[in-house]
């Protein structure tokens, strides 16, 4: 593997590539520690070291943000908001291909339609981005929600004109990561928005093991390195492992060639949601503690919901969020690959070029087929979801971990994910210059 990454810096080409990509990642976490104006730097630390030390943490859905985020949402940097409106509107569009005739008129169109679509998910982003930074200036004014008790200031001015300046610069700061991640995309290697949530995930795995030592000693360090080496072996292996379909192409005449007459197979993978069940479970196991703290005065005896709430759906550690977290993380894979995977339209696809099942009928007996198949197959794969994602609230219960355990749930799935994809890609261009690939 070493030799095959000298041998890609010795490649003109792919050498540029390769330091356009790592310049861009320089440039991103420059931005991701550079304060947003009328924030005080100093202050800001203060209030994370007593947020660390007392063990406040807050809400789940602002801890999956600054995950994305590679910490600099707590942080209230330039780049705070992340990548993560780009990728709620990425969901948001792709889910109205099934709701609206003309996004999934577009999805068809091939090229032409996927660029529009992609205009209409930039447009989404940016609204999403004024949303999202309006909210958390509401969380800066009032610290405490974001760090505890211990902080009551962050802000150097909170007058109207400074608001306004934050809400702009972290809108401004994701339609930058925005353009940087395209620019990777284009000129650079690999999927370049892919690429800045694996960075932003992979830098906060430091300080996380870190924490661990310090806080369990070397022996629980050296055990959590063994226990993540297992899991991202196992990540691998499942997120490489597919079901394949053969498919057989008959052979037609068109004008005086024969096309067809070729034999190939559909790839199913075991994980074919990806990582986002996980993404859906965690927000909506966010929304209860969110709407419980608006409920709370702090003079009076809150009500009983509140306090079932409090005591049951606010910490990762409790049985019953697990139960519930592992029930929507089933239904949201079931739900998602019903929506990205339709049967009858590979169906018809299949049977409009000549292609068909050996031993299944073309049209409808082929989509049921395929609809028994991928049912099979999603069973598997949304406990594996489950089961990376319980990871990190066992380590929590168990040995009293950060809440933002470094192995397992999205930031695993989304590192080994990334990681596979980026180093494909740079094996097929190694292989088409007669190098050694990364992967053999």
């Amino acid at each position: 593997m070493l030799a095959a990454f000298v041998r890609a810096f010795r490649t003109p080409d792919l050498r540029n590539k390769l330091l356009f990509t790592l310049s861009i990642i320089v440039l991103f976490r420059l931005g991701s520690h550079l304060p947003t104006p009328g924030v005080s730097y100093p202050l800001v630390q203060n209030c994370l070291a007593s947020r660390d030390a007392s063990g406040d943490a807050a809400s789940g859905f602002l801890n999956l943000a600054n995950l994305f985020s590679g910490g600099a949402l707590l942080q209230l940097s330039v780049f705070a908001l992340g990548i993560m409106p780009y990728i709620t509107a990425s969901i948001i569009v792709q889910l109205l291909t099934v709701v609206i005739p003309r996004f999934e008129e577009l999805k068809k169109e091939g090229q032409a339609g996927t660029t529009k679509m992609t205009q209409y998910t930039r447009y989404l982003t940016i609204g999403l981005a004024v949303l999202q930074s309006s909210t958390l200036v509401t969380f800066a004014r009032n610290p405490s929600t974001l760090f505890g008790p211990a902080c009551d200031n962050i802000l150097v001015d909170s007058s109207f004109v400074t608001i306004l300046i934050m809400v702009l610069t972290m809108t401004a700061g994701t339609g930058l990561i925005m353009w940087l991640g395209e620019l990777i995309t284009d000129r650079g290697v690999g999927n370049g928005m892919s690429l800045l949530i694996f960075l932003s995930i992979a830098s906060s795995f430091p300080r996380a093991l870190w924490a661990i030592k310090d806080n369990q000693g070397w022996g629980t360090f050296l055990g959590v390195i063994l226990l993540g080496l297992f899991v991202i072996a196992a990540v691998v292996f499942v997120e490489q492992s597919q079901r394949r379909i053969p498919v057989q192409y008959a052979k037609r005449m068109v004008g005086r060639r024969m096309y067809g007459g070729t034999s190939t197979y559909i790839p199913l993978k075991v994980n074919m949601a990806n990582v986002i069940p996980v993404i859906f479970a965690a927000s909506l196991m966010a929304l209860p503690g969110m709407i419980a703290q608006f409920n709370t005065d702090p003079t009076q005896t809150p009500p009983l919901w509140v306090q079932w709430v409090q005591t049951n759906l606010t910490k990762g550690d409790h049985p019953v969020y697990m139960i519930i977290y592992t029930a929507l993380i089933i239904f949201f894979t079931f739900f998602y690959v019903s929506i990205t995977f339709n049967p009858t339209e590979v169906a018809d696809n299949m049977k409009k070029y000549g292609g068909f099942i050996p031993g299944i009928r073309a049209g409808r007996p082929t989509a049921e087929y395929l609809n028994y198949v991928i049912t099979r197959i999603t069973v598997p794969g949304a406990l594996y979801l489950a089961i990376v994602s319980l990871i990190p609230l066992i380590a929590i219960a168990a040995i009293g971990a950060d809440q933002n355990f470094p192995f397992g749930g999205t930031s695993i799935l989304i590192i080994v994910g990334v990681g596979l994809e980026t180093v494909k890609q740079i094996e097929a261009q190694l292989q088409q210059r007669h190098y050694e690939g990364f992967l053999r």
